[in-house]
């Protein structure tokens, strides 16, 4: 008698943006409903966030996005991740219909540096994508983690 095969974690299927919020910038990612690509899409400064993050769910209508939380490296949260929650709350509170997520960013920021380096990329330059890359690599861990064990990544916002 054969053991019935172990069931693959399920992926929802659907496109997601994710947030990389600073205080200066704001680094926006998005993937295609599939899951398969996270690519960068802006970087809208906090002092447009009001009006441009609003247009971009209405453009892109992810069913869910992901928001970088801004740990210490032990984990905890600390000023910066409060400053982020308090930011993004009152774009939870006008979005309802679009599920919003809390992930874990450290280090994401520093990973994306890396890669532009990587490709070529002068600081100069990698100033105005950076906040984008660190977005992408926000979109890519969450999709990442929600593939391995088919839970959504993160906290609930």
């Amino acid at each position: 008698m054969s053991q019935p095969e172990p069931e693959q974690p399920t992926f929802r299927r659907g496109v997601r943006l994710a947030l990389d919020w600073g205080k200066a910038r704001i680094g926006v990612a998005a993937c295609d409903p599939d899951g398969t690509l996270a690519y960068p899409v802006e970087t809208v400064q906090t002092h447009q966030a009001a009006r441009r993050l609003p247009q971009l769910l209405t453009e892109y209508e992810p069913f869910e996005v992901i928001v970088g939380l801004p740990r210490t490296l032990a984990g905890d949260e600390g000023p910066a991740a409060a400053y982020v929650r308090a930011q993004v709350a009152p774009l939870i509170a006008a979005t309802p219909a679009v599920g919003w997520r809390f992930s874990d960013e450290r280090l994401t920021t520093v990973d994306a540096g890396r890669r532009l380096r990587s490709a070529g990329r002068d600081a100069k330059r990698q100033r105005a994508v950076i906040d984008q890359a660190a977005a992408v690599a926000i979109l890519e861990q969450a999709l990442a983690t929600e593939r391995a064990t088919g839970a959504a990544p993160g906290e609930p916002a």
